[in-house]
């Protein structure tokens, strides 16, 4: 891979990522929370993004004492005016944004027969899960773009690599961020973009799929953060372009 700025090197110290500002998305609870954290502990500003306000003061008070720089935005990132006001915000505040994490997601309403399924069952998922990476990519690209750096990492999950029954809605949009993810990866890479794609199995959080899970046998948010964290740390001439996250346990 050619083209990497220097702002991808990671620091030999103890805060690799110090002064590149992180933007996450759906970063008030469950594996965005997590994610948020590693990141800050790693040295990064942080811009948490989420739809609940009181969540997220909550979520933002307890990342203070990493010591790095906190930010905490309400924004729904399904709506672009939104995005717009928020990526503006951030960069206004914390500086360039130098690692977005797409994060936000949701599987209410997408399980089961898509017979059974409504149109607005089908919009929410599909806003929610793609349209929103879209819009944050969208916004924040440019700015990468100029500066000829930067790392994208969009939270998928296996449901984008395998099916089941009753997972039409939330497979195809997975299916569908997988696709855009790989794509968004070949459009960028001369740009010195790095785009990744973790795509985690059952991880114990308030959203678990398709019903309740032995909690010894699914991934933690710590788990995803973990990989997020190793991405966003690897050397400045390759990219890992997808991992696949599994317990060791088998479900």
């Amino acid at each position: 891979m050619t083209g990497i700025s220097n702002a991808n090197i990671p620091h030999p110290a103890g805060n690799p990522l110090q002064g590149r500002v992180a933007l996450v998305t759906g970063s008030s609870r469950g594996i965005g929370k997590a994610v948020a954290f590693r990141l800050a502990a790693l040295g990064a500003p942080v811009c948490l993004c989420g739809r609940d306000e009181e969540t997220l003061n909550i979520t933002a008070n307890e990342l203070q004492p990493t010591g790095a720089r906190i930010l905490a935005l309400r924004a729904d990132v399904t709506k672009e005016k939104e995005v717009l006001s928020l990526v503006h915000a951030t960069e206004k505040q914390l500086g360039p944004i130098s690692i977005l994490v797409n994060n936000a997601g949701t599987g209410t309403g997408g399980f089961g027969p898509i017979q059974e399924k409504t149109e607005a069952e089908w919009d929410h998922i599909l806003n929610t899960n793609l349209k929103s990476v879209f819009f944050v990519s969208r916004a924040v690209v440019p700015g990468m773009i100029q500066r000829r750096a930067g790392d994208i990492v969009n939270i998928s999950s296996l449901a984008g690599k395998n099916t089941f029954a009753g997972g039409g809605i939330y497979c195809a949009s997975k299916w569908a961020l997988q696709g855009l993810s790989g794509c968004m990866a070949e459009d960028l890479r001369a740009f010195g973009i790095r785009v990744s794609v973790v795509c985690p199995g059952s991880v114990a959080t308030d959203f678990i799929g398709r019903g309740p899970k032995d909690s010894s046998k699914v991934l933690t948010a710590e788990d995803v953060a973990h990989a997020v964290a190793m991405i966003l740390t690897q050397g400045p001439q390759s990219f890992i372009s997808e991992v696949h996250l599994r317990p060791v346990a088998k479900p």
